[in-house]
Order: C-alpha cells, then structure tokens, then sequence
C-alpha cells in the first residue's frame, strides 16, 4: 500500500501522506503511526497525524465496543480521581513486596466498593503503591499474587491506562475485597529477573548495534518480557552472519565485566550533560531516570537487573525485516538462552547421529549425503528415459501407439514418473518428434505438486496454441501456466487430479478443433 501511495503522491508531487492511508495501515497491517512516520521521513515523506486521529476516531465511534471503551475510560477517570497526589506511587526499584491500602476495584466498566466471589476473571485494583511495574516502554508489566486472610487474586498483568493511575488485572481466585483495606503485594520474583536481565540486555544490544553497524542504527521499538526480547532499529539491510556474531561478542564481553548497573534521578538538562541518550522518541518530562551499563549511557525508566553479571548469557535467536529501513532482532538471555543453545546442540546432535559423524566432520558428511543424493537422483532420472524410450510394453513405442486422432491431429497425454521437469520437456519432445504432426502433454508429481510440459509441432500452431492448452489443462490441478506457441510449462498443487488433467487434453484439443 506505501508503494502504492507514494507512487501516486510522487505523480500529483504532494509530501504529506493521508491520514486515512495512515489509519488504513494501523487498522489492516498493523502498522503502528510512529513507523509509518519513521518510513515515510526516510523517503522525505510527512504523515497527515490530525487526519489518522479523525479516521482512528470516526473506526471507533462506528465499532460495536465504542460505547464500552467510553465506559471503561470514563471509571479509570473515577479511579484516578480518588489518588493521593502524585498518583500510585511505583516502589518497585527498592523490592519486590509491600502492603498498601485498596483504593478501587473496578469490573466490567464499573467501580466497586467491595467484592466476593472465586474464579472471578476480569477484576482490575488500584492500590495507594505497588511494587508492581506497569507496562511501559516496551517492558511488559509484572505479575504475581495479592493476598491477605483468605484472599487470594492472581495478577496476570500491570498496566497504566492513564497518567498516575496504575491497575493490576487478574482474577479473584478467592475471598472478599474491599476498598480501604491492605494487602499483601508480591511480584513474580523469577519473572521480574527475567524480565531485567532481558531489558538491561536491549541496552547493551543498541550499543553493540550502533558499534557494528554504525550510529544510523536507531531504536525504533522494543518489546521486553521474561521469554526474550524484541528490537527493532534501523538498518537498511539484513545483518550478516559476521554482524551478528560480532554483536553478540559485544553484548556477552560486557556481560563478562560483570559491570555494575546504577541508575540515577537527574533534571533533563543534567542528562543531557552527562551526553544520555534518548530512546525510541520517548516523551520524558523535566526530571529523568539516568542508566548506567557498562559503556552504555540512556535515559529509561524500567526495572533493571544490578549489574552486567546477572544477564548471564546474551543469544540472539532471529534478526528480520519489518518494514522499509527497520529491522527486528529477536534474543534471549540466562537459563533461556543456555535452553536455546540446548537445544540447537540436540539438533546437531541427531543431525551427527543420522549423518554417523563425530561432530567435527558434520558439514562435510552432510554436503557428502546431498551431492551423492543428487547424484542418484540424476540416475534414477536417466533410468527412467531409458525406459521410456526402450520399447517393449512399458517403453516409448507404447506410448506413441496410445496417440489418438482428434480433429485431424496425432495427441499423445502421459504421466510419467520423472520428475526433472528438463528431463519431462525432453521426452516431451522426443515423442512430439517421433509422432509428426502432433500435440504431446507430459505430466508427472513432483515435491506434492503437478508439472505439466505441452509441445506443438510447429506446423499445428496455428491451430494449437500450447500455451493456451496447457492453461486449460492446468486448471485441472488448481495451477497456471503459459509459454512459447510451441512449448509451454505449468504447474498446480492438487496432485490428486493430475491424472484427469493428463486425460483433459483431449478434450481440450477437440474443443479447440470444433467449429
């Protein structure tokens, strides 16, 4: 669709990209607005941001679940009204545990003074102060359990809907909950580990990418939580092998340091004396958080883990496009990424045991099997034209007494079991040649799919165009095909009707041939 546009927009010489073009790649693709900004800038393109708020608007006015988005918008208002001032205040650097005072309960669009009940999905709290991270910045939130004389609720998520107000949403396994009460917060320990060292690791990966490929390379969005991480950045190519070992030397030297991490509160303009960077455009206010890793100076504001050390390992486990100019690195690190390497060594383990190598000669046994295995297959492709052409009952001089006469012309359809379609288009011609004046189809399975080859004797082509036949025949087998008036090739991928498409040319051929 950008190609589209741009194209269109280059003919009419505008620079500003429709806001609903802009909606239509968010609501269709998936495209977030800020990178459609960022591949549009890149192409000296400007995105119509009041026309995709109209259009984004206007999709949400017209869907069903407007009126319950207003709804829920309208109680987390309520809610955020009966904060202390400041907000829920986030104590979640200093530990992973507090008890504080229910300010609100909130279910289905609807505030709660109290509420009962076991299984209860849907439930979403707001405390005085949490040790719970709220998603944000690509972190995901925390999880973990609330609980208190038998209460117990599962918190499956953290999320901040609106500035100062914090909800944790889950289930109310069991028990009663009511507003002013205290409970017992706890954070997922393993989960929140995990989850630092992933986020300390994207710091040092934006170095390393910024080292390897140069300071082009930009964050342009991340998504971290206890599994792995995601990068995207800008780059206008994929990464080579060498790229992406020298990047994770980079990352896995500094985990080695076993570098402290420190982080600290400054004004914006201390930050930016210290020489921070700035990640992914955020929007910070007056007074910013300051990290610390290693060589790596940036401004965030997620939970990280205390020094280099704790990262363990640094893996990373894919690196793709997503769009023009960014692309996405995937990477693990601790006990996941030794799990990954576990894994990738079992791999090659079977691999070794089915290849009977040592390890050490494992390449080379495996290019040995393919080269020998594609030796064989040019053999077996030989066997089968000798066959073909050998006479007796199954050979050549059958096939060409099964041509039938239609219309005036010889028409010869066989399926055959090689599988070269150079090898079929040679046999094809073989029998055109032996016939005279003919029409040949030649057909066989391949891989799960059909191939057809179809040959017209030259003096026949003004009658019979081969690639008009043989798109006829194609359809048979759910596929397409064209070529020369004398020789055309198909394909399809139902091999079940192959034999009643070989058969069809006949029909096909008297159809062509009726009046």
């Amino acid at each position: 669709l950008l190609d589209e546009r741009f194209s269109a927009m280059d003919d009419a010489q505008q620079k500003t990209l429709a806001g609903d073009d802009a909606f239509k790649l968010y609501d269709t693709f998936g495209f977030p607005l800020d990178l459609t900004e960022v591949i549009c800038a890149e192409r000296g393109y400007e995105v119509d941001k009041d026309g995709y708020e109209t259009a984004l608007q206007k999709a949400k006015e017209q869907s069903q679940w407007a009126g319950q988005e207003k709804a829920i918008t309208d109680v987390y208002r309520d809610a955020t009204a009966q904060l202390p001032e400041g907000g829920v205040r986030f104590i979640g650097y200093e530990r992973s545990e507090e008890r504080s005072k229910l300010l609100a309960i909130l279910k289905d669009g609807a505030l709660f003074d109290q509420l009962d009940g076991s299984a209860l999905e849907g439930v979403e709290l707001v405390f005085a102060s949490t040790p719970f991270y709220a998603e944000s910045g690509g972190q995901a939130g925390d999880s973990g359990v609330i609980v208190a004389d038998g209460m117990r609720f599962e918190v499956h998520d953290t999320q901040r809907p609106m500035t100062g107000l914090v909800v944790h949403k889950g289930t109310l396994e069991q028990g009663a909950l009511a507003v002013g009460s205290e409970f017992e917060l706890k954070v997922d320990s393993a989960k929140r580990d995990a989850t630092r060292k992933n986020h300390s690791a994207t710091h040092l990966l934006h170095l390393a990418l910024r080292r390897v490929l140069g300071e082009h390379a930009q964050q342009k969005g991340s998504l971290v939580g206890p599994d792995r991480l995601r990068f995207d950045f800008t780059h206008g190519e994929p990464l080579t092998l060498e790229q992406i070992r020298e990047i994770e030397d980079i990352v896995n030297e500094r985990v080695q340091w076993s570098a402290p991490i420190q982080t600290e509160v400054l004004s914006m303009e201390q930050a930016k004396e210290r020489g921070a960077m700035m990640i992914f455009e955020e929007k910070y206010g007056d007074t910013v958080r300051l990290l610390s890793i290693a060589d790596s100076l940036e401004l965030c504001g997620g939970t990280h883990a205390k020094n280099t050390g704790d990262i363990g390992l640094f893996k990373i486990l894919s690196e793709s496009g997503v769009a023009a100019g960014v692309r996405r690195i995937e990477a693990a690190t601790g006990m996941n990424a030794v799990a990954h390497v576990r894994a990738l060594e079992d791999q090659l383990s079977r691999a070794a045991k089915v290849a009977k190598s040592g390890g050490g000669d494992l390449a080379e046994k495996i290019e040995r099997i393919l080269a020998h295995d594609k030796q064989l297959e040019k053999k077996i492709e030989e066997l089968q034209r000798k066959l073909m052409e050998g006479g007796g009952s199954g050979g050549m001089d059958a096939l060409l007494a099964s041509a039938r006469d239609v219309g005036g012309a010889k028409v010869l359809s066989v399926q055959t079991e090689i599988t070269d379609r150079g090898a079929l288009r040679e046999l094809a011609e073989k029998l055109r040649d032996r016939l005279g004046d003919s029409v040949v189809l030649v057909g066989s399975a391949a891989e799960g799919k059909a191939q057809l080859v179809l040959t017209v004797s030259k003096s026949l082509t003004s009658r019979f165009q081969a690639g008009n036949l043989i798109k006829s025949v194609a359809e048979k087998v759910g596929g397409s095909g064209g070529g020369r008036p004398d020789m055309a090739q198909a394909g399809g991928t139902d091999v079940t009707q192959l034999g009643a498409a070989i058969e069809s040319l006949y029909s096909v051929v008297e159809q062509t041939t009726a009046p």
